[in-house]
């Protein structure tokens, strides 16, 4: 019986990050570059979003910015975190196939956490989060985007811990992604609250 998707995904080992990366892990090994707020990135969104819909149409169903590159003044890796809904991501054929046949890449299966799937661009440095329709962690991650669009003091807040995390070493990218739950947990736990 397969595991049954979850939303509390404990910080990733060096074997899970090894087994839902495909082609093998790519280590990191140092410090996380943040680049100050570049206006040409919802720009770079936009144009992604595009390609994204002419390569599988109705197949999606929601394509959104998120991540740090879609909150205007907070500093990102330069790299633009993109959020599709299709009806079912485990249905790879679906989806993977004419995307790969524009230049996508497969990167991550993570079938025991929400059947969590992230593809990368060619033409722009892209990571596109692939959930299934209705997923909890869909809601969750525009919920943080726009906690940070809407509220300075949270902004701030997460920008210096996030600088203060990116400069320690770290060995897999996703440990530097793990390390930095606990500060979103606490912000959207405000914002749940009805915090501002």
């Amino acid at each position: 019986m397969a595991e049954k998707p979850h939303h509390n995904r404990d910080p990733a080992t060096e074997a899970d990050i090894e087994a839902y990366t495909l082609g093998g892990a790519r280590r990191h090994d140092g410090p996380v570059h943040l680049a100050e707020y570049d206006v040409t990135w919802p720009e770079l969104f936009a144009l992604e979003e595009a390609r994204i819909s002419k390569a599988i149409g109705d197949a999606a169903l929601s394509v959104e910015h998120v991540g740090s590159t879609a909150v205007p003044g907070l500093a990102a890796k330069p790299i633009i975190d993109m959020l599709l809904e299709v009806a079912d991501s485990s249905d790879e054929p679906s989806y993977v196939t004419p995307l790969e046949s524009r230049g996508y890449e497969l990167r991550i299966r993570e079938p025991a956490w929400w059947e969590h799937r992230v593809l990368k661009g060619s033409e722009t440095d892209v990571n596109l989060h692939v959930f299934s329709v209705g997923c909890p962690e869909v809601a969750r991650m525009l919920r943080f985007r726009d906690r940070l669009r809407a509220n300075p003091t949270d902004r701030k807040y997460y920008e210096a811990k996030k600088r203060e995390l990116a400069m320690r070493e770290w060995k897999y990218i996703q440990n530097y992604a793990d390390a930095k739950t606990g500060v979103i947990d606490e912000i959207l736990t405000r914002c749940e609250g009805g915090s501002d």
